[in-house]
């Protein structure tokens, strides 16, 4: 079954978060289990961004989640936040086009 999360968080460092993604994206290329990733920003409030993330499944997440270059990366990624960032996880029952 399909896995997402969607991490909700406020920043004012966007360029460092960008760049601290891309080097994730590089130091896991070949291991990491996401499949498909959005990077949104809410129109109305600037700060607050959205991301979704999609896995194969909630097994192959906590695979992507045990890799030491996220666990680095989430820590560099929660000191580039104001406040603690809010994480969902939903298991995909349904999908249509």
């Amino acid at each position: 079954m399909k896995f997402m999360q969607v991490i909700e968080y406020e920043t004012t460092q966007e360029e460092k978060m960008s760049r601290l993604m891309d080097e994730w994206m590089m130091a896991t290329e070949g291991r990491r289990t996401v499949t498909r990733e959005f990077h949104t920003r809410d129109r109305e409030h600037p700060r607050h961004y959205v991301d979704i993330v999609e896995f194969p499944s909630y097994e192959k997440a906590m695979v992507n989640n045990a890799l030491p270059e996220t666990r680095r990366m989430a820590e560099e990624f929660r000191s580039l936040c104001e406040g603690e960032p809010r994480f969902v996880n939903l298991e995909v029952i349904d999908e249509e086009p």
